[in-house]
């Protein structure tokens, strides 16, 4: 069987707010996006027989590493501020875990939510246009389940096949010296600040990217549809000023409806695009 276009590589999770609860996950959210996009696309992941597999698009495939339990995030918010709790956990993933006939994919997304994702999986993708998420590098949960941030020192290993890093200011803080040493190692990367737009970094030297204004009603997933939709665009023509602007349109777009509702289609995105472009 053909490789999909796009693997996303990390657990889907079971997120709880409140008495609401939704299947999430930065892959799943990075899969959805390229799948709204035009591309065949695949997640690689671990979860329990309690995750609702039926709920996702039916054209995703997705590779189980069966596991006793979903990861479970319990999301807590007070005005802007979040927290959260992982009180469950599935497996971790490992390069032995990559089903042969993936390792042909032409664009990979490491996506890890909380240290599930070893980054020696990249190695298994060797042609292909490997990219990370890296929030779930740079946070790590407690005894007691709360999830706080963890310092990152990648491997020199990963930043040499990485073509791109994506991260949130919010991931970063305290590090901020660190990130800029990983940053100059890399082709791209960017760092997202939700509302006020994102920082692209190109051979290390670094651009403003100017916000789309969106009416927010669900922040979650947005950072993932952005790094997804930047590789996916990058992809298609290696520019990453472009790739900056679809990424931008597409999470702006994506925090308008709960969960992945409003992830954009192709149509969609020409045409705000488009709107985004002329307005410069």
């Amino acid at each position: 069987m053909a490789a999909p276009d796009f693997v996303a590589v990390g657990h889907v999770t079971l997120d709880h707010f409140g008495d609401d609860v939704r299947p999430g996950g930065a892959a799943l959210f990075a899969a959805v996006t390229a799948h709204r996009l035009g591309l065949t696309a695949g997640i690689l992941t671990s979860h329990g027989d309690d995750f609702p597999l039926d709920l996702l698009p039916p054209q995703i495939e997705v590779v189980t590493v069966d596991a006793p339990h979903t990861t479970v995030f319990e999301h807590r918010i007070d005005g802007s501020h979040r927290t959260m709790r992982r009180p469950i956990a599935a497996r971790s993933l490992t390069p032995a875990d990559v089903p042969d006939d993936w390792r042909d994919a032409r664009l990979v997304l490491l996506a890890p939510v909380l240290d599930d994702v070893d980054p020696a999986i990249g190695a298994m993708f060797a042609d292909a246009t490997l990219a990370a998420a890296g929030q779930g590098w740079l946070r790590a949960a407690g005894r007691d389940g709360e999830v706080r941030s963890q310092r990152w020192v990648p491997s020199r290993d990963l930043l040499g096949r990485l073509q791109g890093l994506f991260l949130s200011d919010e991931d970063v803080l305290g590090q901020e010296a660190q990130m800029l040493e990983w940053l100059q190692r890399l082709p791209v990367a960017a760092v997202t600040a939700g509302a006020a737009g994102a920082l692209l970094y190109v051979n290390g030297e670094r651009y403003e990217i100017r916000p789309r204004p969106a009416r927010e009603v669900d922040p979650t997933g947005a950072g993932d549809v952005f790094a997804a939709a930047f590789l996916i665009g990058y992809h298609v023509d290696g520019d990453p000023w472009q790739a900056a602007a679809v990424a931008t349109c597409a999470a702006s777009l994506s925090v308008e409806g709960q969960g992945w509702s409003t992830i954009p289609d192709r149509e969609t995105m020409t045409a705000v695009l488009d709107r985004y472009r002329k307005a410069e």
